[in-house]
């Protein structure tokens, strides 16, 4: 009985709270207008690529400030007594409260319907940001404009780096290397067709769009989610066989070729031109940075900082230490013009237990596990953020219906065609080109830099080409669990001798 009534609860519980903390949120920010002394000091808008502009500080004189007693209030504080505090991180903390409460309470959900919890931070996500289009209630408008968005934006932003160097943790060189040519020609397959694909599917979905447009478009469905599949591997129990290990291992050089791939289609869009010279640059300065992170970042940043960390005392040190690295080689990363996730990735790649083991030791904590409650603060506000910015009203848009089930069919087929890099024709082909079909926080990445990226004054994914890559998305994460189980199950019932009747 408890275990039929728990996800019951669940729901009552999550949408009970989702609808109190929408009241307060509109209730609060109702009140958070700006003080009418001060006209020019307009609030913070988000551009069109994600950023914003910063607003004036309230620490900066103005002619038109409002007067300062000498404790050092505003003397019009009085009026506004009664409607609380006036100080800019209250509706950011509250926006934090809203946004990770409701991704837990919705990972939650679909973790027990059997799907992958980053689908429900995503979904929660879009129900927040268009409850005004769904509703006509605008409560939760407040995180979608002004300070707030900026400020969650920044932390969203914090968190994907977060995220992929995490994923760049769970990788090795030596593991890479490892996997053998199979799962390099499967990886690499997994990128150049899908890539062509979805390039060939802007160019006649899209036709009136930059073909840098439908380059990007082509670049998003080269990634592919190992998480989502290792996922599904584990609890089938399937992990160790072959086939396991080749979708496993050409995922993970999935991740650094599909960041390659972005950082040379980020430089085509801001150079405004695919000429071979500047296009061998990128890739020279994409395949440099990786290879100088672990052949010089290893020896000359990270085992000096673990091994300098030892003789501090304090707490803590294993996991700042390990985050100075990361945040370092994603500003080194933008400093050459590639994306910052492409150095946290670097840096995640580099890090090794015997760089830090004597730190870990002292300290009694694995890295992965210190690592855990930053993630798991910052990491999910990035999904939300993602679904916040899925504008539902698009799907009035025949094109973005065409689009979006375009992009799904050549995304599933496009990842068939790794089948063909497997040339031991004992090897279950279908169960690895079903396993290297979900996008899943890769493709979602992908989506996210496309909207923040700028050509001619205009984002290359607007709203609609975002959400027909975030259905995309969503359906390649939803199907994979499900076909992935069938196929694997259907090579070992082929692999079963048939029952004797006596």
């Amino acid at each position: 009985m408890l275990a039929t009534t728990g996800p019951r609860r669940s729901s009552i519980l999550f949408f009970s709270l989702l609808l109190s903390f929408a009241m307060l949120a509109g209730r609060f920010t109702s009140g958070q207008e700006a003080p009418p002394s001060a006209p020019q000091a307009s609030p913070t808008s988000p551009s069109s690529d994600g950023s914003s502009e910063a607003a004036p500080s309230s620490t900066e004189a103005s002619p038109s400030a409002p007067p300062v007693d000498a404790a050092g209030h505003d003397e019009q504080g009085a009026e506004h007594g009664s409607e609380g505090h006036t100080d800019p991180v209250t509706p950011v903390l509250l926006g934090i409260v809203l946004l990770l409460l409701s991704a837990k309470l919705a990972g939650d959900l679909f973790d027990r319907i059997g799907l992958p919890a980053v689908l429900g931070e995503l979904f929660v996500g879009i129900l927040i940001g268009n409850m005004e289009f769904l509703s006509g209630w605008g409560g939760f408008e407040f995180l979608k404009a002004g300070e707030t968005f900026s400020h969650l934006d920044i932390l969203a932003r914090i968190g994907v780096v977060l995220l992929l160097f995490e994923v760049g943790l769970e990788s090795t060189v030596k593991g890479m290397m490892s996997v053998g040519v199979t799962a390099f020609i499967v990886a690499c397959l997994g990128v150049v067709a899908p890539m062509i694909l979805g390039f060939l599917v802007g160019y006649f979905a899209l036709p009136g769009a930059d073909w840098k447009v439908h380059l990007f478009l082509g670049a998003t469905l080269s990634a592919t989610s190992v998480g989502i599949t290792a996922r599904v591997l584990k609890d089938l129990g399937r992990s160790q066989q072959t086939e396991s290990q080749i979708i496993l291992g050409a995922a993970v050089i999935d991740d650094v070729l599909g960041l390659i791939v972005l950082a040379v289609v980020q430089g085509i869009v801001r150079s405004g031109s695919a000429d071979l010279g500047g296009i061998a640059i990128i890739v020279l300065k994409a395949f440099g940075f990786l290879a100088g992170a672990v052949l010089i970042g290893t020896h000359l940043v990270a085992k000096p900082a673990f091994k300098a960390a030892t003789y501090l005392r304090g707490h803590g040190l294993l996991v700042t230490t390990a985050l100075c690295i990361c945040f370092l080689f994603a500003w080194l990363a933008s400093l050459m013009g590639l994306a910052p996730i492409v150095g946290a990735f670097a840096a995640g790649l580099i890090l090794e237990e015997v760089q830090y083991h004597s730190l870990s030791r002292k300290e009694n904590v694995a890295l992965d596990h210190a690592l855990k409650p930053i993630g798991s603060l910052l990491i999910p506000l990035f999904f939300v953020q993602i679904g916040v910015h899925v504008d539902l009203s698009a799907f009035n848009n025949p094109t973005m219906w065409t689009l979006a089930i375009a992009l799904t069919f050549v995304a599933i087929l496009g990842k068939q065609v790794c089948a063909l890099g497997v040339s031991d024709k004992t090897l279950d082909r279908l169960s690895i080109g079903i396993g290297m079909i979900p996008r899943g926080e890769v493709g979602l990445i992908f989506a996210s830099e496309g909207a923040k990226l700028m050509y001619e004054g205009k984002p290359v994914v607007d709203s609609t080409t975002y959400t027909a890559l975030v259905f995309m998305v969503m359906a390649t994460t939803i199907i994979t669990p499900p076909l992935l189980k069938w196929s694997m199950n259907r090579k070992r019932a082929e692999a079963s001798p048939p029952a004797t009747v006596a």
